[in-house]
């Protein structure tokens, strides 16, 4: 399944630079590919970049790396509720909340880059799982419609939007 199959109806316009990011990427691979070179990227980092920030309310690297592992989970649990037919409506999060609480200056780029690796796996197990149709299914998130195939390309786009801040703004 490519991204170009996707309908601007099955996600809200906010997530459209995620999915654009991607050109026509086919599902699974994106996310395969990811896994390995973007722990590899955090495992290149130096050192003493992981707590550095650009501006006084700017997140550091850490805390961008720790805002994509829990928005990774965030959207695959959305995508695991819709898959299964849920039609409860989701609330959004408020990812600056989580941020404080992640304590992510103070870890390791092992542990972090381990974390990743954990978190990605379960996503491609996940989406490996489901059927066409299942990756078709939708629900209500954030007030939004979002279809579990679009939630896939979000989290895929997602993490290379923020890898391309880091190399522009931190790095």
């Amino acid at each position: 399944m490519n991204s170009s199959a996707l309908s601007p109806t099955e996600y809200n316009s906010y997530y459209q630079p995620y999915i654009a990011a991607l050109g026509n990427s086919e599902l699974l691979t994106t996310l395969k590919e990811g896994l390995d070179s973007f722990a590899d990227f955090i495992e290149a980092l130096p050192d003493e970049k992981l707590t550095y920030s650009y501006g006084t309310d700017k997140w550091s690297v850490a805390e961008v790396l720790i805002h994509l592992i829990d928005a990774e989970r965030i959207f695959q649990y959305r995508s695991l509720r819709f898959a299964r037919n849920d039609e409860t409506p989701i609330p959004g999060f408020d990812q600056d909340l989580y941020v404080p609480s992640s304590r992510a200056n103070s870890r390791s780029k092992k542990a972090i880059a381990l974390e990743f690796k954990a978190v990605r796996a379960s996503t491609i197990a996940l989406f490996e799982s489901l059927s066409k149709e299942e990756l078709e299914r939708s629900g209500i998130a954030s007030n939004s419609e979002m279809s579990v195939r679009a939630l896939g390309f979000i989290i895929s786009g997602h993490l290379q939007h923020h890898k391309n801040i880091l190399k522009e703004r931190y790095l």
